[in-house]
């Protein structure tokens, strides 16, 4: 019967655990926030730098660090690099 417990107990932590970490999600993936600098929904091509710098300025300052944040990471830079690349000219 401890047994049945204790392997429960660690199942419901397993489970508690891998859903914390699925919540961490980067700000570069929230399509909602990233669309205003993207021409088409896919989100593949970049709008031109006058209104990238205008959707830019529209968000919050703690919006913007957390993006300059994010594209700080490499394995998420790889991924949004045209639009880092445009980010850091902005802000950083």
């Amino acid at each position: 019967m401890k047994i049945k417990i204790l392997c429960m107990s660690a199942v419901a932590l397993a489970m508690m655990g891998s859903a914390a970490m699925a919540g961490n999600t980067s700000a570069l993936d929230d399509p909602a926030k990233m669309s205003p600098f993207f021409t088409d929904a896919g989100m593949k091509t970049l709008r031109t730098e006058a209104d990238f710098k205008t959707a830019w300025m529209a968000m919050k300052p703690d919006e913007r660090t957390a993006v300059l944040k994010d594209c700080g990471d490499t394995t998420l830079n790889k991924s949004h690099a045209d639009f880092c690349a445009m980010a850091k000219k902005m802000g950083g």
